[in-house]
């Protein structure tokens, strides 16, 4: 993995405006679709569990990344070595804290799941988790803009955030926040960020589902939380007459919660599973199992879960780089079981990810291949 060399130094996301200590920061767009809608028959319980995960990525995925060369038709969103260096810094706050998530630089677009652009007074935004493999080959899964005063680190180590699957935190309907929205509206719609009240509503104002948000309390100093200026926030009081300013860094909680949601993974956790056999998925809501496969006959087979659950199921190919993706089949809402038809080869080893969204019965959803 191509990352600095050098720890980036733990200061405020917000706090490096061309600005100074004063005035509005470019803040971020995410990019967020429709929420997904299910069958009349799929309980509100199944839905709520399967809304927590749903952007989120199975723990031991690599995900690459790669930066726009500066040629005609991408010379807007390309990358000076500068450039790549705030992002690399801001990828490497979040690998060093020891997570099962990777990430690997890579040259080719096409082989990337993240494609990173500098695009001009764009602002700073980023799809959501998996919401980055239904964007085409040469568009942008996420954008630093370079003419924003905090063109930093940490604000990618917050666009990044996104493309792991974390919302804004200061959308968290735990928080507690009352804002003067008119207030709001009216700052926001000023230079740099210039948003229209749609924008502006969604991005700060509106509260995310409950079901989204990590931890059972509002951690104002997350570096998916932004500042903002006294006269912005009517409640908590405190905030009513000065800046919410968060500590700068990841927060104690940022570090936690992603450590849990991607466990560095070791050889004990990824038993291989044998032809014909079955496998509990015995964990909860959210938790995950990894098997490895190794075929003894190169053919055609079916990998299935069985069960009243909700997974989504990925298969790699372990190789001297790295695992690589292959497939993958996710049920969630739907009336069935997961199931992967693939090719493998002999003296090959893959590796199968399941991550659990809901079972009916615990103890009772398991996988087999044959």
């Amino acid at each position: 993995m191509s990352t600095a060399k050098n720890s980036p130094k733990e200061t405020n996301p917000t706090n490096s405006s061309g600005a100074g200590e004063e005035g509005i920061r470019q803040y971020c767009t995410m990019r967020e679709p429709a929420q997904r809608s299910f069958a009349p028959g799929v309980s509100l319980g199944r839905q709520r569990a399967i809304i927590v995960i749903d952007r989120k990525w199975v723990n031991g995925t690599t995900l690459h990344y790669a930066f726009f060369e500066n040629q005609p038709r991408f010379a807007h969103l390309a990358a000076t070595e500068a450039f790549k260096k705030v992002f690399r810094d801001g990828v490497k706050a979040w690998v060093d804290l020891g997570i099962g998530l990777k990430f690997e630089e890579v040259t080719s677009l096409s082989q990337a799941e993240m494609r990173i652009a500098f695009q001009k007074n764009d602002g700073h935004w980023s799809y959501i988790g998996r919401d980055v493999l239904n964007q085409g080959v040469d568009d942008a899964t996420l954008n630093l803009d370079p003419t924003a005063g905090n063109f930093n680190w940490e604000t990618a180590a917050h666009e990044i955030g996104h493309s792991m699957g974390l919302p804004h935190e200061h959308q968290n309907p735990k928080a507690g926040i009352m804002w003067n929205d008119e207030a709001v509206y009216a700052a926001l719609a000023q230079p740099p960020n210039r948003w229209s009240r749609d924008t502006t509503f969604h991005n700060i104002i509106r509260k995310i589902d409950a079901d989204t948000v990590q931890g059972s309390y509002w951690d104002k100093d997350s570096v998916m939380h932004y500042r903002f200026e006294a006269g912005m926030i009517n409640a908590p009081q405190e905030y009513k007459t000065k800046p919410l300013v968060p500590a700068g860094g990841l927060s104690a909680r940022d570090r936690e919660w992603i450590r849990t949601f991607y466990p560095p993974l070791t050889p004990a956790m990824e038993p291989e599973l044998p032809l014909l056999t079955t496998k509990a998925i015995d964990v909860p809501p959210g938790g995950q199992i990894n098997v490895v496969l190794k075929p003894k006959t190169s053919r055609n087979y079916k990998i299935q879960t069985f069960g009243e659950s909700d997974v989504v199921a990925v298969l790699f190919e372990r190789t001297t780089g790295g695992d690589v993706y292959i497939t993958a089949d996710d049920d969630s809402g739907e009336d069935r079981n997961a199931l992967i038809r693939q090719r493998l080869q002999q003296g090959r080893t893959y590796v199968l990810r399941i991550r659990l969204y809901h079972a009916n019965d615990s103890g009772e959803t398991a996988v087999m291949w044959w």
